[in-house]
Parts: C-alpha cells; sequence; structure tokens
C-alpha cells in the first residue's frame, strides 16, 4: 500500500522545518544514493555530505548544522536519523497480517482475550493465558499456562513465551525467541549433576522489544526482569534471575550469566560476556568482545577482558603494538651485554 505526503505534512510530523517547495509529493524514502524523484532521503553522518549535489531525492532531511542550497527542498531538524526513524513509520507502516482469530489456532477455553485481537494459524495458548487488547499473535506462536501478553503487543512466528510469564504493553518479540526457558542450574552430586528445578517467571516491561533466537530464561526463584524501553538484538543470551534496568540496548550475541543486575541505559556491545552474581551500575557503555567479571560501579566506557576504561585500553593497546620492537631492542642489549662480558673475560 503506497502513501503519499506533502513535505509540509512529513515536517510537522519529525519536527522539521521545511526549506524549499513545502507542497510537493512524497511517497517513498531512500538513501542519498537510492533515492529517486518522489522520495525522501536523509542525510546523518557528514561523510556521505558530498551526495547531496547529485541525489535525485525530491527533499532531504538535514541537521540544522548542514549547508542549504538554492534549488532543492530540505527538511531541517535536529536529529536526522531521529527523523529518519519518525518519517520511516509514517511512509513505510508495518502491515500487520489479517486481524481476526485463525480457525486452526489452538485455544483453551479459559483464555482471556482483549478487543481487536489477532491470533494466526497453529498458535497455542494454554489455560488461563491472558492476551491484551489489540495484540498480534502469529502463526505457530506458543503462550504457556498463566502468561499474560500486555495491550498492544507482537509477538512473531514460533516464539515461545513459556508459563508464568508477564509481557508489558507494546513489546515486540521476534521470531524464533524463547521467553522463560529454565535457567542453567545443576548440583554436583559426585560426578553427575542434579537439575535445580526453576520455579520462577519472567517480567518483561512496557515497549521493551526483543530480537530474533534470543533466550530470556526464568528465574530459579523469584523473577528474572527486563526493564521498559530496553531492547534486546538478535542471538543473545539472558540467564536466571537477571535484573536488566530502563532504556538499556543489549547487542547481538551477548550473554549476561545469572543474577546479575544491569542497570539503566546500559549498552552491552556485541559478543560482550557478563559474569554471574555482578552489578553494573547505570549509565555504562561495554564495548565489544569484552568480558566483565567485576562489578562496575562507576558510569563510563569499558574495553577489554576483564574490562578496564576504554581510555586504559587504548593506552595498553598502543604500548602492546610496540612489543615487536621492544622485543628486539632487548635482544640487540642482551647480545650486546654478552659480547661485553666476553671481552671482559679474555681481558
Amino acid at each position: 500500500m503506497a502513501f503519499k505526503f506533502t513535505l509540509s505534512e512529513i515536517a510537522n510530523a519529525i519536527g522539521g522545518d521545511v526549506r524549499g517547495d513545502a507542497s510537493i509529493e512524497i511517497g517513498g524514502i531512500a538513501g542519498l544514493e537510492e533515492a529517486k524523484r518522489g522520495d525522501i532521503a536523509f542525510l546523518s553522518n557528514p561523510k556521505y555530505e558530498k551526495f547531496l549535489d547529485t541525489t535525485r531525492a525530491s527533499a532531504v532531511i538535514v541537521s540544522v548544522k548542514t549547508k542549504t542550497t538554492e534549488g532543492k527542498n530540505f527538511v531541517v531538524v535536529k536529529d536526522p536519523y531521529l527523523a529518519f526513524a519518525k518519517a520511516l513509520t509514517l511512509l513505510k507502516p508495518v502491515i500487520r497480517f489479517q486481524q481476526g482469530i485463525s480457525a486452526k489456532a489452538d485455544i483453551h477455553a479459559s483464555v482471556k482475550l482483549g478487543k481487536d485481537v489477532s491470533v494466526g494459524a497453529f498458535a497455542v495458548l494454554e489455560e488461563g493465558a491472558e492476551v491484551g487488547d489489540g495484540c498480534v499473535i502469529y502463526p505457530g506462536v506458543y503462550i504457556g499456562r498463566g502468561s499474560i501478553v500486555g495491550d498492544g503487543s507482537v509477538i512473531y512466528s514460533n516464539v515461545s513465551v513459556r508459563e508464568g510469564v508477564r509481557l508489558g504493553k507494546r513489546v515486540i518479540i521476534h521470531c524464533n525467541s524463547v521467553i522463560g526457558s529454565d535457567g542453567f542450574g545443576y548440583v554436583k552430586e559426585g560426578t553427575a549433576y542434579t537439575k535445580i528445578p526453576q520455579t520462577g517467571g519472567v517480567i518483561i516491561g512496557d515497549d521493551v522489544e526483543i530480537g530474533a533466537s534470543v533466550t530470556i530464561d526464568r528465574a530459579t526463584l523469584g523473577q528474572t526482569v527486563i526493564g521498559r524501553g530496553t531492547k534486546i538484538d538478535n542471538l543473545a543470551q539472558i540467564a536466571h534471575n537477571v535484573k536488566i534496568g530502563e532504556d538499556t540496548v543489549i547487542v547481538a550475541q551477548v550473554g549476561v550469566s545469572g543474577s546479575t543486575k544491569v542497570g539503566s541505559r546500559v549498552t552491552l556491545a556485541g559478543q560482550t560476556g557478563v559474569a554471574g552474581h555482578i552489578e553494573i551500575t547505570d549509565d555504562v557503555t561495554i564495548g565489544a568482545k569484552s568480558g566483565v567479571t567485576n562489578d562496575i560501579k562507576e558510569k563510563g566506557v569499558y574495553t577489554g577482558y576483564p574490562v578496564v576504561p576504554h581510555m586504559e585500553w587504548l593506552r595498553a593497546q598502543a604500548a602492546y603494538a610496540k612489543l615487536p620492537e621492544l622485543l628486539k631492542r632487548v635482544r640487540e642489549l642482551e647480545k650486546k651485554l654478552e659480547e661485553t662480558e666476553k671481552k671482559k673475560g679474555q681481558g
């Protein structure tokens, strides 16, 4: 379905000011190089500013710091990338599958469904589950006994929401993720391992988005908690009894071990590993492929394994790059010292 808006309407929607012809119609959105007539493009990275002169876009979203030229149409904003996201939502809204309850869905008689709920074929909703108003449950989803899905949530195909899980409002979960799987808990008995029953649950806050193939384990006792507004990328693992704060970002292939507490507005970059039973305070950024093995009590940027403050890590990397030359000099000094000792012995 095609949507068209005047440049003035788009500017109002994204909070910008038009420079040029506010009446032109825009029906698409694309990058500067790919855009064609009728599209709006955006410039958020100065390295692409060179394409402003050659783009075929009918208009471009730019920063207040960008120099605009006569004869072209612009929407000037404070944050072009944020404005791009809003324009994309306007011009290319997500299309959900047709509203309604599929006759092929398996829904227990005790399940409570809100208004305007859609449930796809072969979805299974177990006894006592609740699905709020306006939710979309795609084909093949499993929602376990007593689990609650908040208003406006979207659960894509092949997601499993195990028993006793609570999802807040406007939660999005992408394909093949598992919420409420058993935590990895065992006690060694001789040479064998005895499973510790995982009897707790999972609480997902409002406006959380969970990527594809993510696993969030239920608590052994109590709850595993993901705070409001947190975004989790694909292939992440959140272990039992973890507590994650609000507006935190967890990038692909991150693993957070059991009973760890991660604060609000934290970023865990790709492939970061976090040990169990530690705490990371608010407003911390951890660089990619880092290992967090102890508490982080002060906000800032940390990198490495084990993590250290980022500037300290950069200095260490600079010194590391000099090691081959330093080793060569040490060997030369050792050789000279050996020659000096020989001469003394001959004297």
